[in-house]
């Protein structure tokens, strides 16, 4: 599939030894390499012919060499055709989302318009539109696959060396870039809703926008989501039983099919459909796609609720180093939001389930354990609802001052003040203590 690469010798000026000069189909230019063969006989000019031979094998085989005129839609449909079939659903979905920004981003004509520089360009690109570094290191890994394939099939003589990509940085404290939403914030971008995609569209839109907040379901698996398709996600409504998520086995690393719990609220936002519309995707979002009128893309998607967000001025992050960095409420805040709000109602291993993570590292490390006011409230709830009883033994130390109880210590029945450290007045009655200031209406006692 290569065009013919011509190397030939020259005499080039006074230079005392033979050069080697072939054009380049790409730029057009003829380029010109130095040999060490002396300009002295047949002998010589043999030697050099021999060189020539040898580059121009090496230019063939890929060391340099030059493409074809391969057009980039032929190759994707070939590509597409030929490996995408053999790969995993989702890999195959996540490969037409890379194309499709390809070609919307540095619009390639030929494969050759791969270039180093023009996938520098591609990468600036996503950068500049919001896309995170773990994501845009996905995108150029499907694409680096694809050329690398096209040398192995003749098409490319070898792959264009790929951008860099940035380290993505860690941070001591909170691990979500980002944050859950508040309800307030969630009503003011329904709100802002309609001066982002007009009036017309905004109803399915805010529609949109309440189902990731009540079913914590990731902006992939929203696009997804179908009433009718058993090859994708679909909720299923037993005659027996709580409503579920189904996800086919193709989407699945394990290749099996998989049932999962869906939140309460989610299954009452479903059944808000009337059985005669439940067909097609469930969230019926409407835009333009390569020019036409069609359902947009997941990468639009995220960025028309990321510019929700950002009209109703919700911010999620402000780079502590530069204030004008910020990040505004995207979709997965959203889900965020739905994880914050189950973590304090779920066992860390229900959660998991619901949220539907690969592993409990991933629960633990984001909704579990992450806010100690939130926690704190929780044990104050419990203990008042056990009546203020403590059933933990007391020090085996012993204490500085006498125990209610012993000699030269209160007795029962009597009130000792004790000051805290933050200047609360606490009564300490026998083994029992009740906060007697800030409003607080627990009494702690040894019955």
């Amino acid at each position: 599939m290569f065009e013919r690469v011509k190397v030939w010798v020259v005499e080039i000026g006074s230079r005392p030894n033979y050069c080697l000069q072939w054009r380049d189909p790409i730029t057009q230019r003829v380029r010109t390499k130095a040999t060490p063969i002396p300009r002295a006989g047949a002998r010589s000019r043999s030697a050099a012919d021999r060189l020539a031979g040898e580059l121009e094998a090496q230019l063939m085989a890929g060391a340099g060499g030059t493409p074809s005129r391969l057009r980039w839609e032929e190759f994707r449909e070939r590509y597409e055709k030929e490996v995408v079939p053999g790969l995993a659903k989702r890999t195959a979905e996540k490969i037409g989302t890379v194309f499709d920004r390809l070609e919307e981003e540095i619009s390639p004509v030929r494969l050759w318009d791969l270039t180093e520089a023009r996938l520098s360009a591609f990468a600036a690109a996503l950068r500049s539109s919001g896309l995170k570094e773990t994501t845009l290191a996905g995108y150029l890994a499907h694409l680096k696959s694809a050329l690398g394939w096209a040398v192995k099939q003749k098409l490319l003589p070898a792959r264009p060396a790929f951008p860099k990509i940035h380290r993505a940085k860690k941070y001591a404290g909170r691990p979500m870039k980002g944050r859950p939403i508040t309800a307030e914030e969630f009503e003011r971008m329904l709100e802002k809703t309609a001066e982002v995609v007009g009036e017309e569209a905004a109803p399915e839109w805010r529609r949109y926008l309440r189902g990731l907040w009540v079913s914590g379901l990731r902006l992939t698996e929203s696009m997804d989501l179908w009433w009718d398709r058993p090859d994708r996600l679909y909720p299923v409504f037993p005659k027996k039983g709580r409503p579920m998520l189904h996800v086919p086995g193709e989407l699945e690393k394990g290749n099996s099919d998989r049932l999962l719990p869906i939140a309460p609220e989610f299954a009452l936002f479903l059944a808000e459909t009337p059985d005669a519309d439940r067909t097609g995707p469930v969230f019926k979002l409407t835009g333009r796609r390569r020019g036409q009128p069609g359902r947009p893309l997941p990468h639009r998607v995220s960025e028309i609720v990321s510019e929700i967000g950002e009209k109703a001025g919700v911010r999620v992050y402000v780079d502590p180093k530069d204030p004008k960095k910020v990040k505004y409420a995207s979709a997965h805040d959203l889900r965020r939001a739905f994880g914050e709000r189950w973590a304090a109602r779920l066992m860390p291993a229900q959660l998991m389930e619901l949220m539907r993570h690969e592993s409990i590292e991933t629960t633990l490390r984001f909704y579990v354990g992450t806010d100690a006011q939130r926690t704190a409230d929780a044990a104050w709830a419990a203990f008042d609802r056990a009546g203020g009883a403590i059933s933990t033994p007391a020090p085996s130390a012993a204490p500085s001052a006498p125990l209610s109880g012993q000699p030269g210590g209160p007795q029962p029945g009597t009130e000792t003040r004790v000051i805290a450290g933050d200047g609360a007045s606490l009564k300490v009655d026998g083994a029992g203590i009740e906060p007697a200031t800030h409003g607080f209406s627990v009494r702690c006692s040894t019955n």
